[in-house]
């Protein structure tokens, strides 16, 4: 998804021919990217954390009063109030009579626990997966901000109305507090590069003012991986060859700490490999430059003189 640089004159307030008329029109923009980029919202990370505390707190005050109970129960001389702390089964036919309310509470008590701490503990999970979406791109951000907002519906040098009215006009404005549900497959170094610069853009919309452009992300994970096997084969092939016609010592050394260090920048940029990846990778190509300049094929040969 990218923006052009031009937009044709027209209304800044008709987009594809018809009326920006606010969620309809929005939501059909969202879902016009084929790699969903462009769906981006909230995640409300104060207002979860509040949920989160109010349903902790919920759950200390439940706490609290069964330890008040437990407690009860210690001091007590009640022989069946005793039995209800060790057997369920004596514990649920006290709280059906209806001559001993204690229990009967604590019946109740039970049953809110068990819906709330369900129902903290969703919001904990839910919470978790939510708290490890990524966050939308630059690029993507941008496009979808300069549609939302107008400018890229620009007349005359007049900017456009936003797409939604009252809060939801903001809805975009804190970055840290946004979700992209799907982000790239790919982001190492060069993936976003070409990401941003990416030539080849998408067919242009029944409304050429809309300057929203998208294009295949497949597109680009085929050319990252043709780069990729390209690169890696010449930083073997070429460190092989460079190797195999130098005799010093010295200049050999300094070729293999030379291959290696941009091998190992190569991994960094080309790829979403980790830091012990990284680690493997770049131990595994060192190996084999010393394994091939201290064997027979490493060493050049002089004719024998005559």
């Amino acid at each position: 998804m990218q923006n052009q640089a031009a937009a044709a004159p027209g209304p800044p307030d008709i987009e594809l021919g018809v009326p920006r008329d606010g969620y309809p029109a929005l939501a059909a923009w969202i879902a016009r990217d084929p790699d969903n980029e462009s769906y981006i919202f909230r995640k409300f990370d104060r207002l979860s954390a509040r949920n989160l505390l109010n349903l902790q707190s919920q759950l200390t005050g439940i706490e609290e009063k069964l330890d008040q109970f437990d407690e009860e129960t210690r001091r007590s001389r009640d022989f069946d109030l005793k039995q209800s702390a060790r057997r369920w089964e004596t514990f649920a036919r006290n709280a059906e009579d209806s001559n001993r309310p204690e229990e009967k509470k604590r019946m109740e008590l039970v049953g809110e626990l068990q819906v709330k701490l369900k129902e903290y503990h969703e919001a904990l999970l839910l919470q978790s997966q939510i708290a490890n979406l990524g966050r939308p791109s630059k690029r993507v951000l941008t496009t979808f901000r300069n549609w939302f907002s107008g400018e890229s519906h620009l007349r005359n040098g007049h900017k456009g109305k936003p797409i939604l009215g009252g809060r939801a006009q903001h809805m975009l404005d804190d970055e840290q507090d946004l979700a992209a549900l799907r982000p790239p497959v790919d982001n190492d170094a060069l993936s976003r590069f070409l990401q941003d610069h990416w030539p080849l853009q998408g067919s242009a919309y029944p409304d050429p003012r809309d300057r929203t452009r998208h294009f295949a992300e497949h597109h680009v994970v085929w050319a990252v991986a043709t780069i990729s096997v390209v690169f890696a084969a010449i930083l073997l092939i070429g460190a092989i060859t460079s190797l195999y016609f130098v005799t010093s010592s010295e200049a050999r050394l300094g070729m293999i700490s030379g291959f290696t260090v941009l091998f190992a920048v190569s991994v960094g940029l080309l790829t979403n490999a980790k830091r012990g990846e990284m680690f493997a990778a770049t131990a595994a190509y060192a190996a084999v430059l010393v394994v091939f300049v201290s064997g027979d094929l490493g060493k050049t040969t002089n004719p024998p003189p005559k």
